[in-house]
């Protein structure tokens, strides 16, 4: 017998085995989440925040460029509809967020959520603005600073759609990088010194920043002790904003002053 030979029984298939089924790991909801194809940063804070059980996220890329010009943040609207197709397509989702602040601005936030709704109907929609402006409200905030890391003509048209929402925008922050591979480098404590800079003025409500690449999400509640005031961030308020909307009211004050409601 060659020593490659093996011998036994033939094996014994079960077929058919009885097996019962749960509501799965998204049994109190389900998110989903439209990310920039260049972004590093939305699913690591998205992650940190909504780890209760029962409560699920989930994700497809959208096509963009790495350079954040009104021109590339235009051209995701032919894409958006799709994105939000392709996430558990056969599964009811309690919301949708499309995760890009500039781009909702440039699009229009009402025409996001008419693209978001061409492939989900009646979904319960947001973005980091959308968002924001919730956030803002629930923390009862009207003089806002402002933190981005935009250029000068996507600042001016953000702090322009931010005032005409009935806010007033008394100091505006910004690193003015224009590529989104670097924007998600900027160092958390480079983050943290600009936050107290623009928040430490007396004419500051509340200090919110902006863009799904920067990191804040672990660093909110000791900013907040530091400055006395609240903070936010794109990503901050769009996890929240996902959790309220699904009816997800639990609290989670290691997340800041806007999780504590």
């Amino acid at each position: 017998m060659s020593g490659n030979a093996t011998t036994g029984a033939a094996s014994e298939i079960i077929n058919a085995i009885p097996f019962e089924t749960d509501a799965g790991i998204a049994a109190r909801a389900a998110i989903g989440l439209i990310v920039l194809a260049t972004d590093y940063t939305v699913e690591h804070e998205f992650r940190k925040i909504i780890s209760m059980p029962g409560v699920a996220f989930y994700e497809s890329r959208i096509p963009n460029s790495s350079a954040i010009t009104p021109e590339t943040l235009r051209e995701m609207e032919g894409h958006i509809a799709d994105r939000a197709a392709v996430i558990l397509p056969a599964a009811e989702l309690d919301v949708v967020a499309y995760g890009c602040t500039s781009a909702s601005m440039v699009i229009g936030e009402e025409r996001v959520f008419e693209l978001i709704r061409s492939a989900r109907p009646g979904v319960a929609c947001t973005t980091p603005i959308t968002a924001a402006f919730a956030a803002f409200e629930r923390l009862g905030a009207r003089r806002i600073g402002v933190l981005t890391p935009y250029r000068d003509d996507i600042n001016s048209l953000m702090k322009g759609y931010i005032e005409r929402r009935g806010f007033e925008v008394p100091v505006f922050g910004s690193f003015n990088e224009e590529n989104d591979d670097t924007v998600a480098r900027i160092s958390e404590d480079s983050i943290r010194r600009a936050l107290v800079e623009i928040g430490r003025r007396d004419r500051v409500d509340a200090v919110f920043v902006s863009c799904t690449s920067l990191r804040l999400a672990e660093n909110v509640a000791a900013i907040e002790a530091e400055l006395g005031k609240p903070v936010t961030s794109s990503n901050h308020a769009m996890a929240w904003h996902c959790l309220r909307l699904a009816g997800i009211e639990d609290r989670l004050p290691q997340f800041g002053r806007l999780y504590e409601s």
